[in-house]
């Protein structure tokens, strides 16, 4: 078996990291420990004012290359308080309504954190002939409050965002658990391609951009506004996508991906074919198992806003296989991320200074 390339310091950061709450427009906390992790893999650093953070490596260089990874999880807002103290809600990116009921949600206020459970009507009670599923209008949170004074009075207001408290863990021996590994383990990845270059004391001709994006699960927002400011010649995005084999998803439609068989790399408009060949040829001459999946008209993930932005910049997608999307119990295995950091890294030693991916050059 094969050394990890996972080592103590790499796993604890993962693990403060993953527990940190970071929602989409209030990631700073989560950047400040990204950053401090970084820090000595990087020679400098660029921050945006909604909190993208940029470790680079060569800050002089005009040939620039983006690594890039997003640094959001999705949560809630509180939309709506009842007079008998109940809190409603609206997304904040795409939580799933159907797994809330009974989950237990931190409310993030000026006072700290407010606990607070989804309530449910209890089985008993319910016309089982005409059961009523979870929907975003139905659901409500409970934080143990006798009515809207008392609620207000905890700090809680229309506007407070709310996380779900669920943390890392790991099922048999090599499956990583937990809220948010879409993408905090995109970050973290990056993160681990610098450590790497600088163990490793490789030089790069090039300028490296080790982008940790906000804002991805609302609309790609933050690589948007980075992607202006850093203006690369090409990125290689990471994201995670559906491992298909589990129940009730149609392969037809979704394609065969399943975690434990390797980095996914992408087939879509927005991914540049010569960097996708670059990729897919670093993997094979470093034996590093990967699949392939075809999207439609976009990818969905921070390499559409790569690619289309300032004329058209090189983009390509390596994605993490990850079952059980958007949920509190997201799962990803081991040897995955280990080989989605392996083939970033050998990616990016294969590009060369001044490399435009041009079919006209």
């Amino acid at each position: 078996m094969a050394k990890s390339i996972l080592n103590k310091k790499s796993m604890a950061f993962l693990e403060a990291y993953l527990n940190n709450a970071a929602p989409t427009g209030y990631e700073w906390d989560g950047q400040k420990l990204w950053m401090e992790y970084l820090k000595p893999y990087v020679d400098t650093f660029i921050t945006d004012t909604y909190g993208t953070a940029v470790g680079v490596i060569n800050p002089d260089a005009k040939y620039k290359v983006v690594i890039e990874g997003h640094a959001d999880e999705i949560s809630w807002y509180v939309n709506y308080i009842t007079d008998n103290g109940l809190l409603y809600v609206i997304r904040n990116g795409g939580s799933d309504h159907q797994i809330a009921p009974s989950k237990v949600v931190n409310i993030h206020t000026k006072k700290g954190i407010v606990k607070g459970v989804f309530g449910w009507p209890a089985i008993h009670t319910r016309n089982r002939s005409k059961e009523e599923a979870p929907k975003p209008e139905n659901i409500f949170i409970d934080i143990g409050a006798k009515d809207k004074k008392e609620v207000e009075e905890m700090g809680v207001h229309v506007g407070c965002v709310i996380t779900y408290p669920d943390e890392f863990h790991v099922l048999n021996k090599d499956k990583f658990v937990c809220r948010a590994l879409d993408n905090r383990m995109g970050g973290f990845m990056v993160a681990e391609v610098a450590r790497l270059l600088k163990e490793n004391k490789k030089e790069l001709p090039f300028g490296l951009y080790v982008t940790n994006s906000v804002q991805e699960e609302i609309g790609l927002r933050g690589a948007q506004m980075i992607a202006e400011r850093i203006q690369p010649n090409a990125a290689i995005v990471t994201d995670v996508t559906h491992d298909t084999t589990t129940p009730m998803i149609d392969k037809k439609k979704q394609g065969h991906q399943k975690i434990g068989e390797g980095p996914v790399i992408a087939y879509a408009p927005a991914v540049q074919q010569k960097l996708r060949d670059l990729i897919i040829e670093a993997a094979e001459d470093n034996d590093i198992p990967f699949q392939r999946s075809a999207l439609s008209r976009a990818t969905g993930t921070d390499t559409d806003a790569f690619a289309y932005s300032n004329s058209g910049v090189a983009s390509a997608l390596i994605s993490l296989p990850l079952r059980y999307m958007h949920t509190t119990v997201e799962m990803v295995h081991r040897e995955d991320v280990e080989n989605v950091i392996k083939l970033i890294y050998e990616s990016v030693l294969r590009i060369k200074d001044g490399e435009s991916f041009s079919y006209f050059d």
